[in-house]
């Protein structure tokens, strides 16, 4: 595995194994991406509510990568007509298609089906490649699902070894659902706990890499967010080492449905 590894989709698309998030990073956005890039991360995600597409899509007319090769992510609100969503996150990238388009949150009422419905019609005018949800329950995805509607391609939902859900976790297996995991870094709240410290010291690397790596073994996909170079740098050299078994379930056992947010949405 490394940075251009990829994670097969049940549409038969493909999603780079780790990705950078751009929530907040509002300040020099097309800098940071640029850079990403160089790096290696093959992946960008976003949303209409970032501030940040224009930026991103700055940047993807500079960079010397084929756009085929660069995977971008954003998302519709819960409140939006998804169809019409679509087409101005399009013209704010400045792109003919995205990757991945995402429900960022459900509805306060109900799944989200007409949504979803106009994430289908995206897809099938090509303006879209794949299509999927953000902190939706099980439950919440079932509704879609039994609505008529195709089964996401990706559930984006706060994931570290401190807060997931092995229930979630299964279905999405079932399913053929690819978890993609914002705020992995646990936005820096655990990064001292002292069972991750003692694993990164086991590996001579930082708890934010082992954060990331605990997420690749899983076969989850990673999107930590990062605008110093130095930590753009740290969270992409993950690929050059392998967390034990039993460190994995040392990290495992820290799961006490921890949140950034406060609770977790899809528990």
């Amino acid at each position: 595995m490394d940075s251009n590894s990829k994670i097969s989709l049940h549409t038969g698309n493909k999603i780079p194994v780790l990705g950078l998030g751009t929530w907040q990073l509002t300040d020099k956005t097309a800098e940071t991406v640029l850079r990403a890039l160089e790096l290696g991360y093959r992946q960008i995600d976003t949303s209409s509510d970032y501030g940040t597409q224009p930026g991103i899509g700055e940047a993807l007319k500079k960079t010397q990568q084929d756009r085929k090769k660069i995977y971008v992510v954003t998302k519709v609100e819960e409140d939006d007509d998804a169809f019409d969503r679509t087409k101005s996150n399009l013209h704010e990238l400045g792109l003919e298609y995205v990757d991945l388009m995402l429900i960022h949150r459900p509805p306060a009422i109900g799944a989200g089906e007409e949504l979803w419905e106009g994430l289908m019609r995206a897809k099938q005018e090509g303006l879209v490649r794949d299509i999927g949800v953000s902190n939706y329950s099980a439950m919440l995805i079932q509704q879609l699902i039994d609505a008529g509607g195709e089964v996401p391609a990706v559930n984006q939902i706060e994931w570290s070894p401190f807060g997931h859900s092995e229930e979630m976790r299964q279905y999405c297996d079932e399913k053929k659902i690819v978890i993609q995991a914002y705020s992995p870094l646990t936005r820096g709240k655990c990064l001292e706990e002292p069972i991750l410290k003692n694993v990164a010291g086991n590996y001579v690397r930082s708890p934010a890499q082992i954060l990331i790596r605990w997420n690749l073994q899983r076969g989850t996909v990673p999107i930590p967010k990062a605008n110093q170079n130095e930590h753009l740098e740290e969270n992409i050299n993950v690929f050059d080492f392998e967390i034990s078994d039993d460190d994995m379930e040392l990290l495992n056992g820290l799961n006490e449905e921890y949140s950034s947010l406060g609770s977790l949405p899809y528990v």
